[in-house]
């Protein structure tokens, strides 16, 4: 048996979120639910413009290990904070749930912050990110242990990770030593321009490494240049072997050798929808370690999903198990 259940590599971040009207999108030229890199300028003239905001520990790939430490895994987390209050919050809190990270701290001395996502929520519930990748952009192979992607079941990369100078090198030393060691590699794309940006990156890792393929609906389009959402599922169940893709309100959709699954999604009131992606693949990936078939995978990460989207935060707050039993899962 080994160590890890799941290894998460991504951006590490710290959410800062705040509730606004839309026009404060249009006034400050946000495009709405969307991910948009900033630089630090940027990152500080927004937020010396929002009012009394909620800092959460964040990262895409980050809040996904963390739902599976919360129901229980055993996991661990790869991505670089600099030695600083951002950063001290960051490992706190991820360790608090449960995982493991002992990625090398960014010195004091380094140019660079702790990266931080400052997260627009408007009354409708979607969130229009505005990314500061501060040190997070500069992990390299070096932070990866190849020891550690050995004792993983499953890798869990993050396709924003791609818009580091180095994270195409980092993956490559991660597959290989997870590979080599009989693991197994799973991808999310992020986000549709995540996709815009690094469509053949993807292409060439989805086709050659890529065992099980998280997107939502924009992302699948995006990634196969194309406005039919069945025949772009078809291509990428031809490529690999495991889909997961979400479609907002209408639940999931999870395809593998020649077989479709619908998961329905959970009717909750929407307060912020930060993390719904993050969650419902921590929910399918805990599902898929611990035996469950496919289909009920994909329901596990449509509660995991609709619970975060009830609250502010992209970590859980209720017992995901006890929302499991609810829905006969267990």
């Amino acid at each position: 048996m080994k160590t890890y259940q799941v290894v998460g590599i991504g951006n590490a971040m710290v959410d800062v979120l705040w509730e606004c009207p839309d026009e404060f999108l249009t006034e400050n030229g946000v495009e709405k639910g969307i991910m948009q890199l900033t630089d630090r300028d940027r990152g500080v003239e927004l937020y010396g413009k929002i009012g009394p905001a909620k800092e959460i520990s964040g990262g895409s790939a980050a809040n996904t290990i963390a739902g599976i430490a919360h129901l229980g895994g055993q996991t661990a987390y790869v991505g670089k904070v600099k030695d600083d209050q951002l950063g001290a919050i960051f490992s706190h809190d991820l360790r608090a749930q449960g995982a493991d990270y002992d990625t090398p701290l960014a010195p004091k001395t380094h140019e660079a912050e702790t990266g931080r996502c400052i997260v627009l929520v408007t009354p409708d519930g979607e969130r229009s990110m505005n990314t500061y990748l501060g040190v997070t952009e500069f992990l390299g192979p070096e932070d990866i242990f190849e020891d550690q992607m050995a004792q993983a079941d499953w890798i869990y990369l993050e396709g924003y990770r791609f818009d580091g100078p180095a994270s195409v090198a980092a993956f490559d030393k991660a597959i290989a030593a997870c590979t080599g060691a009989g693991g197994r590699v799973s991808l999310t794309l992020s986000d549709p321009f995540c996709v815009d940006r690094h469509r053949g990156a993807f292409r060439s890792l989805i086709q050659d490494h890529v065992d099980l393929l998280f997107c939502n609906r924009a992302e699948m389009l995006s990634m196969y240049e194309t406005e039919d959402f069945d025949a772009a599922l078809a291509q990428a169940a031809s490529e690999v072997e495991i889909v997961a893709c979400t479609d907002s309100g209408n639940g999931a959709h999870i395809l593998s050798h020649g077989q479709r699954w619908h998961a329905p999604a959970m009717p909750v009131q929407i307060v912020d929808a930060t993390g719904a992606g993050d969650l419902f693949a921590g929910g399918f990936l805990w599902g898929l370690t611990n035996g469950y078939n496919l289909e009920t995978c994909g329901r596990m990460g449509c509660v995991g999903a609709s619970e975060v989207i009830s609250h502010i935060g992209a970590r859980p707050e209720a017992d995901l198990k006890v929302l499991f039993q609810t829905q006969g899962l267990l």
